[in-house]
């Protein structure tokens, strides 16, 4: 059965985030396959999705700019590869998500 109140008040908890997923991911590893493909999948089907290079400009400051992202998501998925945990930006995002997640639920 349909319930108003219910999808009110999911929209309203979506909405307080600027995206619903963000991706974490080693670049060179994996950004032209599973973290292109898992993207443009969410895209092609309405979820706000974020990806580094798709969101950041050149020139801004990245690692606050990337742990906002993280902050502003509803979700985070990293992508773990060859290579995630030997990148210091990626264990940092990694940190970010965890903490979200026990501050955020």
């Amino acid at each position: 059965m349909w319930n108003a109140s219910s999808d009110n008040q999911e929209m309203k908890k979506s909405s307080e985030y600027d995206y619903e997923v963000f991706l974490s991911f080693r670049g060179p590893y994996t950004r032209t396959d599973i973290a292109d493909y898992l993207y443009v999948s969410m895209i092609d089907v309405g979820i706000r999705a974020y990806r580094d290079y798709e969101e950041l400009c050149t020139g801004e400051e990245i690692s606050g700019q990337l742990l906002q992202a993280i902050q502003h998501s509803k979700i985070s998925i990293p992508i773990f590869s060859k290579g995630y945990a030997n990148s210091p930006w990626c264990l940092r995002d990694l940190v970010k998500m965890v903490e979200s997640k026990n501050i955020g639920g």
